[in-house]
């Protein structure tokens, strides 16, 4: 096919011998097919922010750091420059996930290379060597959908002791290749220790997945594994050997009302004070 604009200096500086076609077409991105010498890879084209359908969101930058000042400053006022600094973090966001996350035996693709706003990764593909289908267009059995259930809670268990949850994990966001399920699309990943939305996200992931695969195995749809790693990971107990059991048992201490009685009087005593103690100064000043 004609290489599209945006893959021409890939072309022309070797990284890519030939663009075969055109994979899909996402919210974010558009992928190719390429050929990269002897090896057949995928190539991902990051949309323009005002051509996506997915917007940043603070939701997903909290807690990012930007180390050049300069950059930060543009990125907060939002000029020219800034705006163009934030699309390459958002794309940079996606990269430093992928490498993480395979350094920690999660399965995502392997990236090769980042250049001119185009990821160079690993393409997926099934049994037959076709590219790998989306969670989404398969009819699972009851049994297929425990097993990959299982696994895509362990492939989440993994993300967060990297310190990652995706963010925006579902059946759109997961492909079946020849071994089992693999996580993609990660540009919106979060920092789990700096993101005061990170127990949001996590719930939401893990309710997709369970909402899903719940279509197959309704047994599914009462478990509630997301509260249940979030409290390990909080109490800085959880690992990738974690056992888990989809419950999670909420503790709810009974309200001690004689205490908040107390607390309110006590509270409404010393702001009496405080005004008494007012009052007599201004008088005093007055009589000086």
């Amino acid at each position: 096919m004609k290489t599209p604009k945006r893959l021409q200096a890939l072309v022309e500086d070797g990284l890519v011998d030939e663009v075969v076609r055109q994979l899909m077409s996402g919210k974010e991105a558009t992928v190719y097919v390429v050929r990269c010498g002897d090896e057949v890879r995928c190539a991902k084209v990051y949309k323009e922010a005002n051509k996506r359908s997915f917007r940043q969101s603070t939701d997903y930058t909290e807690g990012r750091k930007v180390k050049n000042s300069r950059r930060a400053r543009a990125m907060e006022k939002g000029t020219s420059y800034g705006r163009k600094a934030q699309e390459e973090a958002w794309q940079n966001a996606e990269v430093d996930a992928l490498y993480r996350l395979a350094a920690a035996g999660v399965r995502v693709p392997k990236p090769y290379n980042f250049h001119e706003g185009v990821l160079l990764m690993e393409l997926l593909t099934d049994s037959e060597g076709n590219a790998a289908p989306r969670l989404n267009d398969l009819v699972l059995t009851a049994e297929v959908a425990r097993e990959y259930h299982r696994i895509l809670i362990t492939q989440v268990v993994r993300m967060l002791c990297a310190g990652i949850i995706h963010g925006d994990l579902s059946e759109f966001n997961v492909l079946v290749d020849s071994v089992g399920p693999v996580i993609i699309d990660l540009p919106q990943a979060i920092d789990a220790a700096a993101n005061n939305h990170a127990h949001q996200m996590l719930l939401r992931d893990v309710a997709n997945l369970a909402n899903y695969f719940g279509q197959f195995a309704p047994e599914l749809l009462t478990t509630d594994y997301g509260n249940e790693i979030w409290s390990l990971y909080q109490s800085s107990q959880l690992s990738p050997e974690s056992l888990l059991t989809g419950h999670f048992e909420r503790v709810e201490k009974p309200v001690d009302l004689n205490s908040v009685m107390r607390e309110i009087s006590d509270t409404l005593k010393e702001e009496e004070a405080r005004q008494l103690a007012i009052a007599i100064r201004l008088s005093r000043e007055r009589a000086g």
